[in-house]
């Protein structure tokens, strides 16, 4: 639960109830003030000033200009290994110019700087005393830390009104269900079967409400693993995949194919863009010229998080290349271990999911040979020149629309290199008694409707 070095979905969404953070997003994707408004004094000078409103740490200090510089340079700071850091590398100095007044100064031009800032506040006397903000988290935000015990269980306290939100771990859906109709629990986000969705929504007591979203799907690969790093064997796995199967008939059409990590309808998005084709007689062939037949099949090891819909996702997609003559062998485990797996680089192939993502400097985390973990997202190890070039250049210009000209060349070109195989958007859903009111689902699954949910 600190925002410096949270990057996994369920960390994003609880802390963006406990911490305010300079800037946030509409729902067109524009940055607009949230801790600060901002002047763009020149093009590598950015001047935030803070707003009165939601300037008080949950210790009761006030957050100041000196609170916003101590948490930037300790994501800045290499020895703190912040995920972060190549995001706002582009910051060279940042000054407090009087407790509501901040100044940074960037090595560089960048039109997108106001939307990078958007790790939550820390109090910098907590900072500078290595406070463990991960299990005892003190931020600005709507929300204070009540009970954190173990991982399967947190209590936050909503402050305007001392309601205390409770989140549960509960691995098996079908004891989520019940728990919800028992009354035990109130709202379940996301992640039950179609299925059992469907039989939900036959009950009186239940209400349902869809969402299209933006939460990215994709299969990652290890661009250094000798199979793997084959552009033959990526492609043949792209092919071998049915993807609008998979939605229709198991995701019950709650997602929509993709192309890239953007959505279509973001200003850098690509429209065009939906992915590989359904072709396993392309599949075969590929696999041939790399060299595998039915007396030598190609054998993959695919690791995946213990969720049960996860799972079953990552079985389904097991049959279909099994069918094209792929021997995939599933490994599962508990999230920890996977995640770890995962950004220490320990996987042939993988599946997980992006949520929140909000500017195109997402290209540059994940892609980018410089963003290796821990300095970035490049969990897959991908280097490629051509992709770092374009990056740059999206990054120097000051036209807006001449960065998505450059960010719709690089989503082409990486769907040809294919590092990780885009699968789909999928949509938000929310189940809840219908005493709950008040909650709102938004395009990339957050929690923030908690702060005004009610329960009759």
């Amino acid at each position: 639960m600190d925002p410096r070095y949270a990057t996994d979905a369920i960390s994003y969404r609880i802390t963006r109830l406990l911490y305010k953070s300079l800037v946030d997003f509409d729902e067109q994707f524009h940055a607009i003030p949230e801790l600060a408004v901002w002047k763009k004094i020149s093009p590598t000078h950015y001047r935030f000033t803070l707003v009165d409103a939601l300037r008080e740490f949950h210790d009761g200090s006030l957050l100041t200009s000196a609170d916003v510089k101590a948490t930037y340079e300790s994501v800045l700071n290499p020895d703190e290994a912040s995920p972060h850091k190549g995001s706002i590398a582009m910051i060279e100095s940042i000054h407090a110019v009087d407790p509501n007044t901040i100044d940074f100064k960037l090595s560089y031009p960048d039109s997108l700087f106001p939307g990078r800032l958007v790790i939550g506040i820390l109090p910098e006397e907590l900072i500078y005393k290595k406070h463990n903000f991960s299990r005892e988290p003190i931020g600005s935000g709507p929300m204070k830390i009540l009970n954190f015990k173990n991982d399967t269980h947190l209590k936050l306290k909503r402050l305007h009104d001392n309601k205390v939100i409770e989140f549960i771990t509960l691995k098996d859906p079908v004891v989520r269900v019940l728990k919800l109709l028992k009354g035990e629990i109130d709202l379940i986000q996301g992640n039950l079967p179609p299925e059992v969705i469907a039989w939900l929504d036959q009950k009186e007591s239940i209400h349902i409400k869809k969402k299209r979203g933006n939460t990215f799907t994709y299969l990652g690969f290890n661009m250094e693993d000798p199979i793997t790093g084959n552009i033959l064997i990526r492609n043949a796995i792209a092919h071998a995949i049915d993807r609008e199967s998979i939605i229709k008939y198991v995701m019950g059409s709650s997602a929509r194919l993709a192309g890239s990590l953007l959505p279509p309808e973001h200003w850098a998005g690509h429209p065009n863009l939906t992915g590989f084709d359904y072709n396993p007689e392309k599949a075969r062939m590929l696999l041939n010229q790399a060299g595998y037949h039915d007396s030598s099949p190609l054998r993959l090891i695919y690791k995946i998080s213990n969720d049960p819909f996860r799972l079953r996702l990552a079985t389904i997609i097991q049959d279909q290349l099994a069918s094209v003559g792929i021997k995939v062998e599933i490994r599962s485990y508990d999230w920890g271990t996977f995640y770890g797996d995962i950004k220490e680089g320990r996987f042939q192939m993988y599946s997980l999911s992006w949520v929140g993502l909000k500017i195109p400097d997402i290209f540059h985390y994940i892609f980018h040979s410089k963003a290796i973990p821990p300095h970035g997202a490049n969990r897959g190890r991908f280097v490629d020149s051509n992709v770092d070039s374009i990056l740059e250049l999206a990054e120097s210009e000051v036209s807006l629309d001449k960065q998505a000209v450059y960010y719709k060349e690089l989503q082409e070109y990486l769907l040809k290199a294919l590092p990780y195989i885009p699968l789909w958007y999928e949509d938000n859903i929310l189940i809840s008694k219908f005493n709950v009111k008040n909650y709102t689902l938004s395009a990339d699954g957050n929690f923030d409707s908690l702060e005004y949910v009610i329960k009759n």
